[in-house]
């Protein structure tokens, strides 16, 4: 089933930290990364440039503790967080736009819209929080029983998704709050992403339920075959013609799936840092480059360009 030896050899690399990243992400078209350091605060890089465009700085100079971050799909926007506070950041200035600090429980994830319109953050009590910052308006989603896992947003802001420990995940309106979808998993869902042309919805369990749903109808359309008992998956990122889906996981490994039959079709192992025994690192994002090849950000601070299998 698919490719079983992992691609080890990139064609390019890029160090985007000399310790180790907390959390990372790439745009859509793969051009761009944002990189939380362990010990150089929040970057922006044009992946391939040896220099980062932006600096920032979430809490002052002290220590840098942001653990998530997402840009926005039309590449205008980044927001981060760390566990109490959340930033809204301009990709065409690199100046920030907001700061919020959440009281009430810790933050989990967080998203956001095309032009920033839309703030999508998840919290460990089970509440997951729609903000717009130039309106104040909010909109709190009360549907999960336990702790939020993963979210994400339309590029539009209008579709949320989110999944958590009560081993469900939902797709809903942003507008009204109320329920879209609703996706059950027979344990805990650890990660959902959306299709930014609105065509599909993506939910994984802790075990091995894997399913690509159709957002429009809320029927499923495949499901991932691999024959371990579990994978999780830490980024997900479907190809702009559909056909196939990009994940990553915490153990080193992006893999590449036929949308339609759910086969794996490449596995690729990305590099570990060298200080680390045993060698490890978790692949924060990836996406698919205007070449048609694939590209990985890890936790060991490691951008990577891989040929992708046709």
């Amino acid at each position: 089933m698919g490719c079983s030896v992992p691609d080890t050899t990139p064609i390019q690399q890029w160090r985007h930290v000399e310790e180790g990243a907390y959390a990372a992400d790439i745009s859509t078209d793969g051009t761009l990364a944002v990189v939380s350091g362990v010990n150089n605060g929040v970057n922006v890089w044009r992946i391939g440039q040896s220099e980062p465009l932006f600096h920032w700085s979430h809490q002052g100079e002290g220590n840098n503790l942001v653990m998530s971050a997402h840009i926005s799909a039309d590449k205008r926007y980044v927001v981060t967080a760390d566990r109490e506070a959340f930033a809204l950041w301009s990709l065409e200035t690199g100046e920030p736009e907001g700061f919020w600090r959440i009281d009430e429980a810790s933050i989990r994830d967080v998203a956001v819209t095309n032009n920033g319109n839309g703030i999508l953050v998840a919290r460990s009590n089970g509440k997951v929080m729609y903000f717009e910052p130039r309106t104040s308006r909010r909109l709190e989603f009360f549907g999960h029983q336990e702790k939020v896992n993963s979210i994400d947003i339309s590029p539009n802001g209008k579709y949320a998704l989110t999944g958590g420990n009560d081993y469900i995940a939902y797709l809903w309106s942003t507008d009204t709050g109320q329920i879209i979808h609703t996706f059950t998993h027979p344990t805990r869902v650890t990660k959902v992403a959306l299709d930014d042309e609105g065509r599909y919805a993506f939910t994984a369990d802790s075990q091995s339920k894997s399913q690509v749903w159709d957002v429009q109808t809320g029927q499923p359309v495949t499901a991932l075959k691999f024959a371990s008992r579990q994978k999780i998956f830490t980024d997900v990122e479907f190809s702009k013609d559909g056909r196939y889906l990009l994940t990553g996981s915490p153990a080193r490994k992006v893999y590449l799936w036929d949308l339609k039959s759910g086969e794996q079709i490449q596995s690729i192992q990305v590099a570990s840092r060298e200080s680390i025994s045993p060698p490890t690192a978790v692949v924060y994002g990836v996406a698919f480059l205007p070449n048609d090849n694939i590209v990985s950000i890890s936790s060991s601070g490691l951008a990577e360009e891989w040929q992708r299998e046709r």
